[in-house]
């Protein structure tokens, strides 16, 4: 799984195999240039879940219920997850938390509406956490993570993705579900792996976390390539006869 917030980017990675493409809340941060996850509003995610959908050939389109938009009772969860359904055509949400979100996960599966869980680091509550460092490090919250998992299986969540939590939980819980688990910063151990794909092609240049594994530059070589142009064009190297009419 990789994020897509674009229909050029999502049209690429569809082509390339991707299984799924997750419509992330992190395009408050890499698309927007947010602090956090938080800003972005539930029009924003069906606007970039539209352009995905219209990209994906063969992937699952998995979209992000951004904060405020299921935490606070069942009924408008129901609401922003049959919007984004409607709307955008994509195929699951994806919600943050276990026991606490529990009637809005029931709301959105009894209305027909895949889901995706998430635990662990879960960025929408940023805040409370104060950090973004490792979760479930101590007994009681891996305990408590666990409990959730095997809740969010037992509700419906066909996947549960597990971000940055110490692998042998991970590991740990995965083999003790029967649904797929997802890891982002939770070792290798789990049935599949998310990055953010702006974070995996280098586009993004400080965040540098001890789970990403950068697989291009790119941030270094598009500033190349433009540097290249700004020089060939005020050389009139560019256009050439054969770029002219």
């Amino acid at each position: 799984m990789l994020t897509a917030y674009d229909f050029s980017m999502a049209r690429m990675l569809d082509e390339a195999g991707i299984d799924i493409l997750l419509v992330g809340d992190s395009a408050s941060n890499v698309m927007a240039g947010h602090e956090t996850t938080l800003p972005i509003t539930l029009d924003q995610m069906i606007y970039h879940a539209q352009s995905v959908v219209r990209a994906a050939k063969r992937a699952m389109v998995v979209v992000d219920l951004p904060f405020g938009s299921y935490q606070s009772n069942s009924e408008i969860a129901l609401s922003s997850a049959i919007r984004i359904m409607k709307e955008s055509g994509a195929h699951a949400v994806k919600l943050e938390g276990g026991l606490e979100v529990e009637k809005s996960i029931k709301k959105i599966l009894m209305a027909g509406i895949p889901v995706m869980g998430h635990l662990g680091l879960t960025p929408q509550s940023i805040y409370k956490f104060g950090t973004y460092s490792v979760r479930a490090k101590e007994e009681e919250e891996a305990l408590k993570l666990e409990e959730d998992a095997h809740l969010l299986q037992s509700l419906g969540c066909f996947s549960l993705v597990l971000e940055k939590i110490p692998a042998t939980l991970a590991q740990k819980v995965s083999e003790s579900l029967e649904i797929p688990t997802i890891g982002i910063g939770a070792g290798v151990h789990t049935d599949g792996q998310v990055l953010v794909t702006h974070d995996m092609l280098g586009i993004t240049k400080d965040f540098k976390p001890r789970f990403l594994r950068r697989y291009l530059e790119l941030f270094d070589e598009i500033g190349q390539a433009t540097r290249q142009y700004i020089s060939d064009v005020k050389a009139k190297e560019f256009p050439n006869d054969q770029e002219q009419y």
